[in-house]
């Protein structure tokens, strides 16, 4: 992860030890973090749209889990699923931003001021199935 903040960072002169954090945080790296360039190839051929939506994080817990089989595309694939939901919590969830620690980590701050680290999930979906992208995202909603 820390490769993908240490870019986004560089375009705008900052040093790695910048802590992004509210709007500021989402306005550029939001737009990086959604790439998750892996997860939408792994997606689109499975004939899955990822529209940042809460239903396309269900849609994505019913992908095959080819991947597993190869433990350098599952770590990948984990960043990514991570992200993704993110991305969809960010962008559905009103005042959910995401935040950038010092060491370049990237979490979800939900509006009561929890944090959440997206990416973890992510690589427990990606090596595990669980939790499910989409009940990760419903536990967000109840929050």
């Amino acid at each position: 992860m820390r490769g993908l903040t240490d870019m986004w960072r560089a375009r705008r002169g900052e040093t790695a030890d910048t802590e992004r954090t509210g709007a500021a945080a989402g306005e550029g790296i939001g737009e990086l973090l959604a790439e998750c360039e892996l997860l939408r190839e792994q997606a689109e051929q499975a004939g899955i749209v990822l529209d940042d939506s809460p239903d396309s994080l269900a849609a994505l817990d019913q992908m095959q889990p080819r991947w597993r089989d190869d433990p350098e595309a599952s770590e990948w694939l984990g960043n990514d699923a991570g992200l993704y939901l993110g991305t969809v919590i960010v962008r559905t969830v009103p005042g959910a931003v995401w935040r950038v620690w010092p060491r370049g980590n990237p979490v979800v701050v939900l509006p009561g001021g929890r944090e959440l680290d997206v990416v973890e999930i992510g690589h427990g979906w990606a090596a595990d199935g669980y939790p499910e992208l989409s009940a990760a995202y419903a536990e967000v909603r109840v929050d």
